[in-house]
């Protein structure tokens, strides 16, 4: 994962990229998590992926059985077609930024 630096020209300025291109972006969306919430109950699969951006807190990203651990400043890109769903085990809000993009099959 990238680190923040500070591009040049630019000054009291830090950035970290996130991803490269990722395919066609069909939406996007900023949440609010309070502790415990999340979801949905029970993983669900649909035909877009997403880019899961977490500005504040952190989440714990279901992927079928298995959990990733996603902290402030760092994203996560996940494929529709696998069960998922999004939790908050922590004792502060997440704030998470989800931008839905189509599908690798789709942009081929």
């Amino acid at each position: 994962m990238e680190e923040f630096i500070t591009p040049e020209g630019h000054k009291d300025f830090l950035a970290k990229k996130l991803f490269d291109r990722m395919g066609s972006i069909q939406w996007g969306a900023l949440a609010y998590i309070e502790p415990n919430g999340g979801g949905p109950q029970g993983n669900h699969t649909h035909p877009e992926d997403h880019i899961f951006i977490v500005a504040e807190g952190q989440v714990e990203i279901m992927l079928g059985d298995q959990a990733r651990t996603v902290e402030k400043d760092g994203m996560i890109y996940v494929q529709g077609s696998i069960p998922h769903s999004i939790w908050n085990r922590e004792k502060q809000t997440a704030k998470v930024i989800k931008i839905s993009v189509t599908q690798e099959a789709e942009r081929s």
